[in-house]
């Protein structure tokens, strides 16, 4: 091939290139793309001329006008999260609490013209009910009620920003808790209690410790009494059956007056047969040689 057929190729393929790359631009410039779950909203001086809900390419030949502007909405669930809402409890205590909001936009029309921002007016909503609800209840309510309390805001909203196109389908309280100067007075207070229950139950325990000992003392001497008061009656009773045998009867009086005797402590004088001597005179008699006797 000559010098001018290779000139000839290159220039037929630069003008295809150039085709082709202007084509591209006027599909740009004269189409309007749309992806999935997505909407695009022709306007034409403010207002709706053209809505595209199809993924794809449209051909829209007055786009590059000026007044003409094109809104791409999405239809997608969304979420938004609302991090460090500040509420104060039923009794004043300041919660932290963060919300998360599932959200979709049903009615794109609505969404676009029905309201200035949907975004931002839909989470000041959020905010303006959440405070309502979670100021009407203590912190304990909060933390064991936060599903019924997510429930319950998502039902508040939902009314008003259906009239803007958007769904709340969920609505989660999360992540509450107390400022740390709060906390640390909720802790001293706690630490407070305790103690104080701790010393009421020890209170009670020694109360309750003296109560038991008292009633067992009082139980175990009625036992005793009762005992005590049996054996002069058991005594009685063997007495009055030994005096119908009155050589028993005496053999057991005469071992009972040896029983009392002490040992080598005492000394007992009962006198000599048939003489008359007092106790003081045998007591000074001499004892006889080998005795050991304790006075």
């Amino acid at each position: 091939m000559t010098a001018q057929d290779w000139l000839s190729v290159f220039g037929g393929a630069a003008a295809g290139a150039v085709g082709a790359t202007l084509l591209a631009l006027g599909a740009r410039g004269f189409g309007v793309a749309v992806e999935d779950e997505h909407v695009a909203l022709v306007t034409s001086f403010g207002k709706l001329v053209a809505k595209l809900d199809k993924p794809g390419l449209h051909v829209l030949p007055t786009k590059w006008l000026p007044w003409v502007s094109v809104e791409h909405v999405s239809l997608a669930r969304d979420f938004r999260v609302i991090h460090d809402l500040h509420v104060n409890d039923a009794r004043g205590t300041t919660v932290v609490a963060d919300l998360w909001v599932e959200l979709r936009v049903i009615d794109p029309e609505k969404a676009l013209f029905a309201v200035e921002d949907w975004d931002q007016a839909t989470q000041n909503l959020v905010v303006h009910a959440a405070m309502s609800i979670l100021g009407s209840r203590d912190f304990q309510q909060i933390l064991d009620d936060r599903s019924e309390l997510g429930a319950q805001l998502q039902r508040d909203v939902s009314a008003e920003t259906e009239r803007w196109g958007v769904k709340v389908e969920q609505v989660f309280v999360r992540h509450v808790a107390l400022t740390p100067e709060v906390s640390r007075q909720v802790f001293g207070t706690v630490a407070a209690r305790l103690e104080q229950a701790r010393a009421v139950v020890t209170e009670q325990g020694r109360l309750d410790a003296a109560q038991l000992e008292a009633d067992t003392s009082k139980q175990i001497a009625a036992l005793v009494a009762e005992a005590r008061a049996q054996y002069p009656l058991a005594v009685g009773r063997a007495l009055a059956r030994l005096k119908a045998s009155p050589p028993v009867f005496a053999a057991y009086n005469a071992l009972y007056e040896l029983a009392q005797l002490r040992g080598p402590r005492t000394v007992a004088f009962r006198g000599f047969d048939g003489k008359d001597v007092r106790a003081l005179d045998a007591a000074m008699l001499p004892e006889p040689a080998g005795t050991n006797v304790t006075r």
